[in-house]
């Protein structure tokens, strides 16, 4: 990039659940090669105004922030409709925002499984029908949902979130399809650790169940899955994302790509 120039400069990204984790990290990765946000998280309205607002102020690009509910076709519909008319376009679509909750099939509630199938991929249809036709104008799109290593493979007591990230990986592959020819690019990425909050919870399960303390607990619990003894930081994740934002990741569609530590080599 000569003359500092950034690489997504007036393009416009819309990340769902980017308001903390991975999508945070990925939004500020944007927002650094200037690409305008259309932010998205469960934060009361006057944080996210306040949140989309400093990262207009620090990266010099325009903002719009929503808290629709991602159960709601409607919700969605209303949001990304909104969004699009305030920033122009929808040129990124990174559907980020994701749930969880473990419990055995027997057990499952049906509500967290509603729940956890609404936001982990119902959604994701919803943003990609409204996003393709906007992008198929401008012949030039990209999509990308953080799908997961339980895209790939399953853990016990993980149902509802493996059969969504099952569907997303199926998603992604049927639009890649779909969108070839019209200059949109589809692909899932599948994280494996990923050092966020939500971790902890298990990490010190862990400790207290085994007598570890957290470094040696937060070691096992990675390694029990994957040989690389380290977990991602989201902003690798957003790192990625760039690349497929880029001229370079062109001819990369349809793909389900795994950042797992080796999870799913063995």
């Amino acid at each position: 990039m000569s003359g500092g120039q950034r690489s997504l400069e007036g393009k416009v990204g819309l990340i769902t659940g980017s308001t903390s984790g991975i999508g945070l990290a990925t939004a500020q990765v944007l927002a650094e090669q200037g690409c305008n946000l259309i932010l998205h998280g469960l934060l009361p309205e006057d944080e996210g105004q306040s949140l989309a607002a400093d990262f207009a102020a620090q990266y010099g690009i325009r903002t719009f922030f929503s808290n629709a509910d991602l159960r709601q076709p409607e919700s969605i519909h209303r949001f990304m409709a909104q969004g699009t008319e305030a920033l122009g376009s929808i040129d990124i679509l990174i559907n980020n925002a994701g749930i969880q909750h473990t419990d055995s099939v027997a057990d499952f509630p049906l509500e967290k499984w509603n729940d956890i199938i609404a936001i982990n991929l119902s959604s994701a249809f919803h943003t990609i029908q409204q996003a393709v036709p906007v992008m198929a104008q401008k012949r030039w799109g990209r999509i990308i949902n953080i799908a997961s290593v339980h895209g790939l493979v399953a853990s016990v007591n993980k149902a509802a979130y493996c059969a969504a990230k099952h569907g997303i990986v199926g998603l992604t592959k049927v639009v890649a399809i779909e969108c070839a020819e019209q200059g949109i690019t589809v692909n899932a990425i599948c994280p494996g650790w990923v050092d966020t909050p939500l971790i902890n919870k298990q990490i010190e399960a862990v400790a207290n169940s085994k007598g570890l303390d957290y470094h040696e607990a937060r070691y096992q619990l990675v390694t029990a899955k994957q040989p690389l003894p380290e977990m991602l930081d989201p902003r690798q994740i957003g790192e990625f994302a760039l690349f497929l934002c880029s001229d370079a990741a062109r001819g990369i569609t349809g793909a389900s790509l795994a950042m797992d530590g080796g999870w799913t080599a063995q």
